[in-house]
């Protein structure tokens, strides 16, 4: 069976070595681990920072308490989250980055935006709706509408899920205990936009109707 334009572009992308043999100023540290899923019938996207050291280990991602709050935030189960065919999970740099003298995660490395994401954003016209995890991702997703801020971009978070927008935008601050002290600033985050999260999420994967000829060609490559 011929491969679909967005299985190789997939392939591809898992096969990067950009940031190591492109002789860069600063090169990716270690050996590249692009951690990302995509699929033609996923209908929500998770869009966040850069893998970290647990999942740049696993392969797989949000396999760390980052993952767990952002799966308790939108009311599902590890086995929704992770069925490639209902959620996307798009990092704006696909390799962890490596960590600064402190031990914090670096920036996600900019080459993956430059080399794969308008391409591959282009072959996803199905998604409805994007979760923006944190002001990277947001920034890129946004654009000119981001709140130029984390803060301004969360509270404007309404105006992003206006229904002519497709796909439509949900900003979420990373869900990264450094993070913990915003939270503990904006008890509206989880008064308020919570239950429209969790809202918007099932009704995703709730009333997720995959066609037929989608399902059975995705899942024959799966095997």
């Amino acid at each position: 069976m011929t491969a679909t334009e967005l299985d190789r572009l997939l392939e591809a992308i898992r096969a990067c070595r950009y940031c190591i043999e492109a002789h860069l100023a600063k090169p990716l540290p270690h050996e590249p681990r692009p951690v990302l899923r995509a699929s033609p019938t996923a209908r929500l996207a998770v869009c966040s920072q850069a893998p970290g050291t647990r999942v740049h280990a696993s392969g797989v991602p949000f396999t760390d308490a980052s993952g767990d709050r952002l799966r308790n935030w939108m009311g599902v189960a590890p086995e929704a989250f992770y069925d490639e065919s209902r959620v996307a999970i798009i990092p704006m740099g696909f390799c962890f980055p490596g960590q600064d003298a402190k031990g914090g995660d670096l920036p996600p490395r900019v080459e993956c935006v430059r080399l794969w994401h308008r391409n591959l954003f282009a072959l996803l016209p199905q998604l409805e709706l994007v979760l923006a995890v944190g002001s990277y991702a947001q920034n890129w997703h946004l654009g000119g509408e981001a709140g130029g801020s984390l803060q301004a971009t969360m509270l404007g978070w309404r105006r992003y899920l206006q229904p002519k927008r497709r796909p439509r935008v949900l900003p979420l601050p990373h869900p990264s205990w450094r993070n913990n002290g915003w939270l503990k600033r904006n008890p509206w985050f989880e008064a308020e936009l919570l239950p429209v999260l969790r809202r918007e999420v099932q009704a995703l994967l709730v009333n997720f109707a995959e066609p037929e000829t989608h399902q059975k060609t995705w899942l024959a490559k799966r095997e």
